[in-house]
This record gives C-alpha cells, structure tokens and sequence, in this order.
C-alpha cells in the first residue's frame, strides 16, 4: 500500500501541477496591481494646466464609440455629446453593426467567418473596438463612459487601457497609435478564444472582453519592454469619480443577464466560496483515495489458482513473485 500510496500522490501532484500551469495567468492577475504601468496622477496635467499644450501627442485625435446603430439611447446621449463636444477638433466616428461588419468584410476578411458567428452581439462590439484600434489608432470609449474632461493628456502614450477593480484591465476605455503591436497581438487571438463557457457572461468575459483582455495583457508583457512597446494603465482616481477624472459614468452593462448577477455575487462572497471549494476538494480527494484503494486491493485479488495476480497493480508491484515467495514458506 505504501506504493499504491506514493502512485496516487504522484498522479495527483501531476493533475494539479497541470492545472496550475493552465490558470498561470489568471492565477497572476490575482496579485496584479498594475503600479508598474500605471500613469501616474503627477504625470498628467490638471485640466486647464498650460502642459497640455507642450506635451508630444502620439495617438491621432479621434474617439470611437459603438452602438446598435445610430439611434442614441437617451440615458448615454449627454455623456456622448460631452465627448463630441469637448472634442470639437478630434474625428468622431460610431461604429454601428451595419459600418462595423462593412470594415471588417474590406480590411479584416480572414475574421469575418469568427466575427458573424459570434452568438452574442457585445463581442461583435468587443472585437471591432481592438479592430479600429490597431487600424486607425485613437481612443475608444463606451458610451456610457461620458467625457468629464478632454483627453489631450491621454494621447502621449503609445497604448493604454484602465485598471478595473478588484483586477485586470478593462476595454470600455482603450487608446492606442494605430498598428501598436499589442492590438495586433489582440486581433491575431480573437479566434483562439472563441469558445462557448456555457453562462454568457463568462463566454463573452472570456473570448472577446475585459478577461480575455487582462489574460492577453499579461502575457504581451511579459515579453514587452521597449518603450514604444509597453502599454500604459489609467489607474481608478484618474478614470472617475473626481473633478480631474478623464469619464463620467452612467449606468450601462445592458447586456448583463441573470449569469452575470451570479457572477457578481460571487464576487462579494469570495471567502466563503474559497472556504467551500477547498471543502469539496477534501471530499472529493477523499472519494477518489477511496475508489484507489479499493481498486488496487482489488487487483490484488488471486485468480485462477492460488498466488497468482493480474491486473495493473500485479505489473507495478510485481505481487506475483511476491505470493510464490510466501506459497513456498507455507
């Protein structure tokens, strides 16, 4: 028994030494703060500051948005024309589902098939934001992302996205100079990671949105350190909820169903599910010793005549020999 024991320790070890590696980078995002890449509140002039004017600007000055089609729902049309209005030398351009699929038939077709097979509308609207991105450069902002200043300041770094709380990055406010190598790097996965996780919600967080994101974003940095390359984070104070944040936020997410209401409990009851999880583990790794235990006493039964074995157990232990050393001493 004692190497049974050590057998299914070792497999054990194996299985979750394999999970571990497959959620490496989820288990990272964990512990990611992004303080590395962050832009830092000094680094950015106050909204009337006479800095905005000398910084180098990078990104070209337009703003895309994304919507069904062109008819505005009224609870985000005052946050849109706040962008439009303060912005009234960038380009603006609203990406509808129509404009949206036209791009990427002439400038994307290899993604076509992935892009109209989606399931769910939101990763259509996903995916063309990183497409326009890398195409044009600019910055994209959700529509119910309102425009609480205007974003010169935002237009000097290469590539940036916002820090979301408790962890990750998000995509519902993203700039980029076009033909940045992490967008290209986004575009060129799309594909692998359209897969159906049964809840909506995780399917979409996973294969086109703000998770899928954070995964991609922390395996590009890994291997990303020229300046050029590296993509810069908007931290929380900076991105709402003060007089010198970038957006005002309405209430949007209109796409979230009952999946994504559990998702969010979830959230607040991490403790106890941690708690939980590692209960069912306990039951679960002891079911599984038993059904061990119970398998290799059994292949350790003799069949068609005394001390003989067979089986697996019989080939790891090598019980054959065994039993005829002890029919020779009885």
């Amino acid at each position: 028994m004692r190497r049974g024991t050590a057998i299914f320790v070792v497999i054990n070890l194996i299985i979750i030494g394999f999970l571990v590696n497959a959620c490496s980078t989820l288990i990272s995002l964990l512990f990611e703060d992004a303080a590395r890449f962050a832009i830092p509140a000094a680094e950015i002039p106050a909204p009337d500051s006479s800095l905005n004017e000398s910084r180098t600007q990078l990104i070209p000055r337009i703003i895309h948005q994304t919507y069904i089609n062109e008819s505005i729902p009224l609870k985000w049309q005052k946050g849109q024309q706040a962008c439009v209005d303060l912005h009234d030398d960038y380009e603006y351009i609203l990406w509808t589902d129509e404009k949206s699929r036209d791009f990427i038939a002439k400038e994307y077709e290899w993604f076509l098939k992935t892009f109209d097979a989606y399931p769910f509308p939101i990763q259509r609207a996903d995916a063309i934001r990183y497409f326009v991105l890398y195409h044009y450069g600019g910055i994209y902002i959700d529509l119910d992302d309102g425009c609480n200043r205007r974003l010169d300041p935002l237009l000097s770094y290469p590539a940036w996205l916002r820090r979301t709380v408790p962890t990750g990055i998000s995509n519902d406010a993203m700039g980029s100079v076009p033909q940045h190598p992490f967008f290209k790097y986004v575009i060129e996965l799309l594909s692998d990671y359209n897969r159906n996780w049964v809840l909506p919600y995780i399917s979409v967080m996973g294969s086109t949105g703000p998770l899928f994101l954070s995964v991609l974003w922390k395996q590009y940095m890994r291997n990303h350190n020229e300046p050029e390359e590296i993509v810069r984070v908007l931290m929380p104070a900076e991105y709402k909820g003060h007089t010198w944040s970038f957006f005002n936020i309405s209430k949007g997410s209109s796409w979230h169903g009952q999946d994504a209401q559990t998702i969010f409990w979830m959230g607040k009851h991490w403790l106890f599910l941690t708690v939980s999880g590692f209960v069912v583990a306990a039951v679960v790794g002891g079911c599984l010793w038993w059904l061990w235990s119970m398998w290799v006493m059994n292949s350790g039964k003799t069949s068609h005549g005394r001390g003989k074995q067979h089986g697996f157990w019989s080939r790891i232990t090598g019980g054959e020999d065994r039993y005829e050393l002890v029919d020779r001493m009885a």
